[in-house]
């Protein structure tokens, strides 16, 4: 019975809803799930934000483009602070290289020797001051240096050679011909401008004005060269004058005696021959033997006037006149006018047959250097000029262009303006005619150009 009511009731019961129960479990399951989750990304969120403080916290935000838009901003500022920076630094470079720029400009500007800087086309980029006044030309830049120094110039030679086979010049001396006709000395060093092994790019050209060493060396080589002949030559000017008397004695004799024909003249021929080799010895003791200097002061105006006037009477046709200023100078009066006089004579027998009529000048100058005075004085004529090989050899003894000259006037003058401290040059004018220029120390400066050691020459 009960087994039969137990069946009756397994057979009424309903049986239970599978279904509802799987779902309440996946419910569970997934909440459980999703606690662990959100404890886990806790976890991670706070060692992230312990490991880095010092990076700005990303915006959290569940809207993709508030986030994207954040992002663009933080690179945005990024970059805009990069640009400054940028922008700093160029500018901080540009200020350096203008610093640099205006350093050099002026090293170069103020560099006591000459610069010369020629590209590869032969124009000359770059020239200093000193540059320009060595060379005696105003306004090198943008100029072709074959014109400016030249064409046949040594100089020019010498800055072809370096463009066109690389060879460098050291410590080389050349002549240089100045626009106004005064010939200079020059001491270059020339280089090829490369980049690496690359064909060369231009010239450098360093230039140093020799000029005064050189003459300073020429007239310490003079004053010791006429020391010496002065010692020879006396000795040997006295048994000519001694020999020439004698001859000149017989000669009277002869001639004395009335001899008809050719007797009486070879007598003649003797006694002149006799009197111009006698002229020729004595005028070259005054050149070889040593001068007794005074050391008075000489006004130049006075012995100007003097020697204007005297030139004036021997030489009606040429006209003669002074100008500038003349100081006075320590020395022989009575030298220095024979040395003026020399000039001036020669000037006006120069240019006795210009077609416009000579003309002759002489002009005075004071120029005033940090340790002295000097009086230059210009003899200028409007003659033919001088021939460009008899330039070098003017003051040479026993040198002339004249038919009856001696060779000695010159030599003489050269010698008598160095034992007074000076020098003396001749160059041709730009216009035409020739320039002696005098160069003496005035009153309270020493007379540096004679008692100067000698120097070397060095570029």
């Amino acid at each position: 019975m009960n087994t039969l009511i137990t069946l009756a009731t397994l057979q009424t019961t309903k049986p239970p809803n599978l279904w509802a129960f799987g779902v309440a479990s996946a419910v569970g399951l997934s909440a459980i799930a999703l606690v662990v989750l959100y404890l886990v990304r806790r976890y991670f969120q706070n060692a992230r934000s312990a490991h880095k403080v010092e990076e700005p916290q990303a915006p959290r935000t569940q809207n993709p483009s508030a986030f994207m838009a954040a992002s663009m901003q933080g690179v945005i500022q990024k970059l805009r602070d990069q640009e400054k920076e940028l922008e700093r630094l160029h500018r901080i470079e540009k200020e350096r290289a203008e610093h640099t720029e205006r350093l050099s400009e002026e090293v170069t500007r103020n560099m006591p020797a000459g610069l010369l800087v020629v590209n590869a086309t032969g124009i000359i980029s770059s020239a200093n001051p000193a540059a320009e006044q060595a060379l005696g030309i105003h306004g090198l830049g943008f100029r072709r240096y074959s014109e400016s120094l030249g064409e046949s110039s040594e100089l020019t030679r010498l800055i072809t050679e370096c463009l066109a086979e690389g060879r460098i010049f050291r410590r080389e001396q050349v002549e240089h011909a100045a626009p106004s006709g005064e010939r200079r000395r020059l001491g270059v060093t020339i280089s090829p401008i490369r980049k690496g092994n690359e064909k060369i790019n231009g010239a450098l050209c360093l230039l140093s004005d020799l000029t005064e060493l050189a003459a300073l060396q020429q007239q310490m080589q003079l004053k010791e060269n006429l020391a010496a002949l002065g010692e020879l030559s006396a000795g040997i000017a006295h048994e000519f004058k001694n020999a020439l008397a004698t001859i000149s004695g017989y000669a009277q004799m002869i001639r004395a005696e009335e001899l008809a024909g050719e007797a009486s003249d070879y007598a003649d021929r003797i006694l002149e021959q006799t009197r111009n080799i006698t002229h020729v010895v004595t005028e070259f003791l005054k050149y070889a033997r040593p001068l007794d200097i005074a050391s008075e002061p000489v006004p130049l105006e006075a012995v100007v006037e003097r020697v204007v006037s005297d030139v004036t009477e021997a030489k009606p046709g040429v006209r003669l006149r002074s100008d500038g200023v003349f100081g006075s100078v320590p020395g022989d009066e009575g030298l220095l006018r024979q040395a003026l006089l020399n000039l001036v004579r020669n000037a006006a027998e120069a240019c006795a047959d210009a077609a416009s009529g000579g003309q002759v000048l002489l002009r005075g100058e004071l120029v005033r250097t940090e340790d002295a005075g000097l009086q230059r004085i210009a003899i200028l004529d409007n003659g033919p000029g001088i021939e460009e090989a008899a330039l070098g050899k003017l003051f040479r003894p026993f040198y002339t262009t004249k038919a009856d000259g001696t060779g000695l006037g010159l030599a003489v003058v050269q010698k008598i303006i160095v034992q007074h401290g000076g020098h003396v040059e001749a160059r041709n004018r730009p216009e035409g005619g020739a320039a002696f220029m005098v160069t003496l120390p005035l009153c309270g400066s020493a007379p540096e150009a004679v008692e100067l050691k000698q120097k070397s020459i060095e570029t």
